[in-house]
């Protein structure tokens, strides 16, 4: 195994992570179809999703994988890649009993109980027709695309999220549209005579797909009516968030070399985009950039949420400070959040491991109290990495139980107080690059033993309040429960 020991900038702390991939018993294998004809789908693949798919207390893997795309021939058949988690980090390829080994290529995944049955069903967006797989609450799944309605014609994936648009206690779905390519338009770059992959402005935008949920295991195309589908761009990852502390839940899509969209939600899933108004088209020198992954948490405890951007080679890393939902102030340079970063391509994370990695998703894989990392590299074995970092605190991890509200509170917004201390943090479903994590949402403490206050605003607009909770616990509050 190997061992790395990272450094906290902002405390200094050791942080470590050790390489266990090898004693896990997982076989996956990357591949992105490539035939050697540098198809740019080929350079953009792929997420994965850590979720509960069998409800048993720990999160299980799926990996996305490519499929052979014209000019290759494959002697075998590629899947995705679904392995149930055993504890002792150990886990077992429940891919073909659970029926979830798609071969498409697959690009961007998420996660979500979209028909509010109590258990997570799965979505793919790949390069090609999407899948949804409904979870049948006995270890197997349904392919429900056709059903549904949400196959999305023949589009090349990105970021994909459920989330509740209209506030109507069921989740809606959003799609990302990563650009116009067929094998018909398909072109070559050249550097000093050596072919490499076209960029994405080689290709025409495409407007990104939203469906709202009828109620019935059905899906309606919302993408003219909601305004989504009156902006163009080349999209990359994602996350769906309340970023102006109103209730409802906006969407925020990181644009591959082109400005950024931020579509805000007026409460009734009608969408304006505001990227450009509130400073996070474009960073602080007014460029674009090559957009990779999003995600956002509150860094300074401000009570509002900020976003972290990924982003390629020759291009800092960009933190968006979010200025009471007015505005997002660019502050990359000043908090020292793009360090190290310049050199390289950060698709959705940065670490010593030396891979062509592209997702990464970050969670508790083993219900210690910290935060493990999965890792999808392209064409190879996936990195899973243990922290082993000596305990130096507590902590408190939660999970929601929609009633009125969306079944596993996705939208919602969780505060923490603690010795005097008040974190932040909301429930999503997809984020990152093209991938899925985090419906546990994890808190730490530092020395405090005792969590004071739990205050869960659900989308709908309840509020619950739990007082007096004691740390190191995974702990599930059950909207319309307080006061325990």
């Amino acid at each position: 195994m190997l061992v790395w020991s990272l450094v906290c900038a902002s405390t200094g702390a050791a942080i470590t992570l050790t390489d266990v991939t090898a004693v896990t018993g997982i076989t996956f294998q990357h591949t992105d179809g490539s035939s050697g004809q540098r198809y740019i789908v080929e350079s953009v693949a792929a997420g994965l999703a850590l979720f509960d798919y069998d409800n048993d207390g720990d999160i299980d893997i799926y990996f996305l994988n490519g499929a052979p795309l014209r000019g290759t021939v494959a002697d075998e058949t590629f899947t995705n890649k679904l392995y149930r988690n055993e504890g002792g980090w150990r886990f077992t390829d429940v891919t073909e009993q659970a029926r979830v080994g798609d071969t498409g290529c697959g690009l961007g995944v998420t996660v979500g109980d979209y028909d509010n049955d109590g258990d997570l069903d799965l979505y793919l967006n790949n390069y090609g027709p999407n899948v949804l797989y409904r979870n049948n609450d006995d270890q197997t799944f349904t392919d429900v695309t056709a059903q549904a309605g949400v196959g999305n014609g023949y589009q090349v994936g990105a970021t994909t999220h459920f989330l509740d648009m209209d506030t109507d206690g069921d989740l809606d779905l959003f799609v990302g549209n990563y650009l116009d390519f067929t094998y018909e338009n398909h072109r070559v770059r050249t550097a000093n005579g050596i072919p490499k992959y076209a960029g994405p402005l080689d290709f025409p935008a495409v407007p990104n797909t939203l469906y709202r949920n009828n109620g019935d295991g059905t899906f309606t195309d919302v993408s003219a009516a909601s305004g989504i589908a009156a902006h163009k761009g080349w999209a990359m990852g994602g996350v769906c968030a309340d970023y102006d502390n109103d209730g409802d839940t906006d969407i925020y899509v990181a644009n591959d070399e082109y400005a950024n969209f931020l579509f805000q939600n007026d409460g009734t899933g009608q969408f304006e985009e505001t990227g450009l108004l509130l400073g996070l088209a474009y960073d602080l020198h007014g460029d674009d950039q090559g957009s990779m992954g999003i995600d956002c948490g509150d860094h300074d405890n401000d009570g509002w949420l900020d976003f972290y951007q990924t982003s390629y080679a020759e291009e800092l890393t960009a933190l968006y400070r979010n200025v009471e939902g007015r505005l997002f102030e660019d502050v990359t340079m000043a908090t020292g959040a793009g360090a190290s970063t310049l050199p390289v391509v950060t698709w959705g994370s940065g670490l010593q491991v030396k891979r062509r990695s592209r997702g990464a998703a970050f969670d508790d894989m083993d219900n210690d109290g910290d935060v493990d990392v999965v890792i999808l590299n392209a064409r190879r074995e996936p990195t899973l990495l243990r922290n082993d970092t000596s305990p130096s605190g507590h902590w408190l991890q939660v999970c929601l139980r929609g009633t009125k509200a969306n079944r596993d509170g996705i939208g919602a917004h969780v505060k923490v107080t603690a010795a005097g201390r008040t974190q932040i943090a909301e429930v999503h479903s997809g984020r990152a690059y093209q991938s899925h994590y985090g419906l546990r949402l994890h808190f730490g403490l530092g020395q405090a033993t005792q969590i004071d206050r739990v205050e869960v605003r659900w989308l709908g607009g309840a509020t619950d309040v739990s007082k007096n909770l004691p740390a190191d616990q995974i702990v599930t509050l059950t909207e319309g429960a307080s006061g325990f």
